[in-house]
């Protein structure tokens, strides 16, 4: 029996998948690790046919043409044959003694919907890291549901490196993630979360999430290159649940994602501030005209009960001072 699923989507990866992989293959016969190479030009997809060679019950190789990071996980969640499922990007890995704790868990006789574990932003080549934990949010060493959450902090929220779904619920869900579009696992992280009745909090560093390339999607400078990858993702988180459905069985919930929905109108609405043109500006308008148009309940909570009403305030005196909170933010709590 395979407890859990690995996907691995990768593209032109050659020069540290294997760090990625090898963090995995500790999980032996209880794990299956699907590498998807998404057509790329190096020798990725030589590397998962090798890792495929070597270890024919544990790793499948697949080899497809490019479709972007969403279409990898499509992929692979169309083959999962375990009982969990997870992405582990390619320049990510595992912490191999936190890993023993959440293969000994998914093997108990309790099952919930969604497992959560720390994730840690890991500056490798910096020699410094910082963990990310839900200690005061989710009750600890027992099955709870969303009515237990606790309240979360302007820095927390649940990340799809945080995140270790039943299969069944994400195929529930219906989740097809859009492909050749980057920041598609705020999706991820987002639309299965109404299809999870139990969840479980083990507190353990398990994600290794590592900060430093270049040309990562989260680099300031390249958000802000994709700022229209960034918008439709945006967009597609907005209207893919309906709040108010969710809000009648679970309120914590939905006042949790109308949370979420507020920072990924924010990150849009700076990051067009700070592209600092007139077709940016127009952009962070027409942005939130969508949303109105979309749903008008949803726009005006955005734009005078939460975050992301304080990232569209009017003026050039509000876009300084928008631009002048996001860079105090940034020091105070260190995201890339």
């Amino acid at each position: 029996m395979k407890y859990i699923t690995f996907v691995v989507p990768c593209y032109n990866s050659e020069s540290y998948m294997r760090r990625c992989v090898e963090s995995l293959l500790s999980g032996g016969e209880d794990v299956e690790i699907i590498i998807v190479n998404d057509g790329s030009s190096d020798r990725t997809g030589e590397i998962a046919e090798e890792y495929q060679s070597k270890y024919p019950s544990i790793v499948k190789a697949v080899q497809k043409e490019n479709g972007g990071h969403g279409s990898g996980v499509n992929v692979g969640l169309s083959l999962a044959g375990g009982k969990y499922f997870k992405v582990v990007d390619s320049d990510d890995w595992v912490d191999q003694s936190a890993y023993r704790q959440v293969l000994d868990f998914l093997k108990s006789s309790q099952e919930p919907d969604l497992l959560v574990c720390n994730y840690v932003y890991n500056h490798l080549d910096e020699g410094r890291a910082r963990s990310m934990g839900y200690q005061n949010v989710l009750p600890k060493e027992s099955l709870f549901t969303w009515d237990e959450i606790g309240h979360f902090s302007p820095s927390q929220y649940l990340i799809m490196h945080a995140l270790i779904y039943k299969t069944s619920v994400l195929k529930k869900a219906g989740v097809v993630l859009p492909e050749h579009t980057f920041y598609v696992d705020n999706i991820f992280a987002y639309q299965p979360l109404p299809f999870v009745n139990s969840l479980y909090y083990l507190d353990v560093d398990f994600y290794q999430y590592y900060l430093g390339r270049e040309d990562q999607s989260v680099n300031e400078k390249v958000l802000m290159s994709r700022i229209d990858q960034q918008i439709k993702v945006t967009k597609i988180v907005a209207a893919c649940v309906d709040l108010e459905k969710v809000k009648e069985r679970y309120p914590k919930l939905a006042l949790y994602m109308c949370r979420n929905i507020s920072i990924m109108m924010a990150i849009s609405s700076i990051h067009l501030l700070l592209i600092q043109d007139r077709e940016a500006i127009d952009k962070r308008k027409q942005l939130w005209e969508d949303i109105k148009e979309e749903d008008r309940k949803l726009y005006y909570r955005l734009k005078y009960a939460k975050l992301s009403g304080f990232t569209y305030l009017p003026g050039k005196i509000g876009e300084k001072i928008t631009v002048g909170g996001y860079r105090i933010a940034k020091k105070i709590y260190q995201f890339q």
